[in-house]
C-alpha cells in the first residue's frame, strides 16, 4: 500500500467507534452549507437571513454558479459578488466539502479516499482511472443495511444516510483534486460516476436525487446521465421511481440466479424476489439496447458459478426481454469472508456461454486490491485499526512531518 502525499491533504486520524448523532447545519456552528442545495434552496437560505428577494434570486445564481461550475471552495474567491458582502456570507453559510482523513494511491492507479463528515462519520469513495475513462465510485451512506455475504461493506451496521451535499461533495472533491475546474463536458479525466460506493442508493432516494441532479445541470457539475450509473441491489418498490425521477443507467446486483443462492448471498432477495427484481428491470424507463441495464454478478466459487448457472442467467435473460449486459466480476477476498474467488477457467467458461447467447459478459478486471478499494471490498479503516493504533499512526506522521 502507498500512501500518496501529492493527492489530497492528509490530516487527522480516524474515530474508531462511529456514533449516531445529529447532523450539524455546517461544518462551524451556527453555519449553513450551500452544498448540496438547488438554485431555489440557495435562494430560500438566502431570504432566511434577511437578503432583499430580487437580489437573492441574482446572488442565488452567482453562488451557484461559482460552487458548482467554479468549484470555489470561500466566498472571497467569488470576484462578481461585491467584496463587501464577502464577510456576510462568511459568517452564515460555508461551502465546505467533506474532509478528507486519509488518501490513499494503488499500484494500478486507483484511489481512495476515507472522508470524514461534520458529524465525525467516516466512509469512502474511490476513483478509477482507465484508458478511455475515469469513474468515480460514490457512497450514498454510512455503512449499509442489507448484509451481503460476499461484501465486507455489508458487515459494516448502518450509521446514517449521507445528505445531498456529502454526496455531491464527493464529486467535487475528486474534481479538486485532479484540478478539474471549472467545469466542462470534454477533456476531463472524471468522465463517468456510479452510485456503487458505501450502502444501497435506493435506499436514500431523496439525498441521491437531490445530488445527482445536480451533477447532471448543464450550469453545474454538467455530468450527462448516460454516464451516470445507479447500482441497487434490489429494491424493487424503488426502481420505476429511480428511472422516472433521475432517469440514469441502472445497474442490478443480481449474484444469484436460484432463490436459494440468491437468498444467502443477497439477503434482500427473501424480500424482494428474482422473478420480481427481473420484472422491475424489463419495466425500468428508458432501458433499451442503447442503454442496456447492467447486472454485476461476483464469481463465487462452487456457489454460483456454475455452466448450468450460466444457462439459467441467459434463460431469465430472454424470458424478461432485458436488454442486459453482464458485469462478471472475479469475488475480491477480505478477512473472514465465507466465499473464494472462482478459478479463471471457471470464469471464462461462465462467460463464454453467455457471449454465445449474444449477451455481452465482460470479466472485470480487479482494481485497488491492495487498497481494498476493489468492488465489495469498501469498509472504513475506522473500523480496522484500534484507538491506540491510530494514536500511535498520527503521531508517526507528525514526527515524520517535523
Amino acid at each position: 500500500m502507498q500512501i500518496a502525499p501529492n493527492l489530497m491533504p492528509i490530516a487527522g486520524h480516524v474515530d474508531p467507534v462511529p456514533v449516531p448523532r445529529a447532523t450539524p447545519p455546517g461544518a462551524e456552528e451556527g453555519k449553513t452549507s450551500l452544498v448540496g442545495l438547488s438554485r431555489e434552496q440557495i435562494r430560500g437560505e438566502l431570504e432566511a437571513v434577511g437578503m432583499e428577494p430580487k437580489q437573492a434570486k441574482l446572488r442565488a445564481k452567482q453562488l451557484w454558479h461559482w460552487i458548482y461550475h467554479r468549484g470555489a471552495t470561500a466566498f472571497e474567491t467569488m470576484t462578481d459578488i461585491a467584496k463587501a458582502q464577502h464577510p456576510w456570507l462568511t459568517e452564515h453559510f460555508s461551502v465546505d466539502r467533506p474532509a478528507v482523513v486519509e488518501a490513499q494511491v494503488s499500484n494500478d492507479g486507483t484511489r481512495k479516499w476515507l472522508l470524514r463528515s461534520t458529524d465525525g462519520h467516516d466512509f469512502e469513495m474511490v476513483f478509477i482511472p482507465d484508458a478511455d475513462r475515469g469513474t468515480l465510485c460514490v457512497s450514498s451512506q454510512v455503512g449499509c443495511t442489507l448484509n451481503c455475504r460476499f461484501c465486507h461493506t455489508g458487515t459494516m451496521r448502518l450509521v446514517r444516510n449521507l445528505t445531498p451535499g456529502e454526496i455531491v461533495g464527493q464529486v467535487m472533491l475528486a474534481r479538486d483534486s485532479l484540478g478539474e475546474w471549472p467545469s466542462q463536458p470534454e477533456g476531463r479525466m472524471l468522465t463517468n460516476i456510479v452510485m456503487m460506493g458505501m450502502g444501497e442508493p435506493l435506499y436514500n432516494f431523496d439525498a441521491v436525487r437531490d445530488a445527482l441532479k445536480i451533477v447532471m445541470d448543464g450550469d453545474g457539475l454538467g455530468l450527462s446521465r448516460r454516464r451516470i450509473t445507479l447500482s441497487t441491489s434490489g429494491v424493487v418498490p424503488m426502481m420505476a421511481r429511480a428511472g422516472e425521477e433521475i432517469g440514469v443507467n441502472l445497474a442490478v446486483s443480481l449474484h444469484g440466479v436460484t432463490k436459494e443462492v440468491r437468498d444467502e448471498i443477497v439477503p434482500l432477495n427473501r424480500k424482494y424476489g428474482i422473478e420480481e427484481l427481473l420484472q422491475a428491470c424489463a419495466d425500468y424507463p428508458g432501458a433499451n439496447n442503447a442503454r442496456r441495464i447492467t447486472f454485476e454478478y461476483v464469481m463465487l466459487k462452487d456457489k454460483n458459478d456454475s455452466d448450468a448457472d450460466a444457462h439459467e442467467l441467459v434463460r431469465l435473460i430472454r424470458k424478461y426481454r432485458l436488454p442486459a449486459k453482464v458485469n462478471l466480476i472475479p469475488f475480491n477476498p477480505w478477512p473472514g469472508a465465507a466465499y473464494e474467488c472462482s478459478t479463471p477457467e471457471r470464469i471464462r467458461s461462465f462467460s463464454n456461454i453467455v457471449f454465445e447467447a449474444g449477451i455481452s459478459a465482460p470479466i472485470r478486471t480487479p482494481r485497488g486490491r491492495d487498497i481494498d478499494a476493489a468492488c465489495g471490498q469498501l469498509k472504513t479503516s475506522s473500523e480496522k485499526k484500534s484507538r491506540a493504533e491510530l494514536d500511535r499512526l498520527a503521531e508517526e506522521k507528525q514526527a515524520a512531518l517535523g
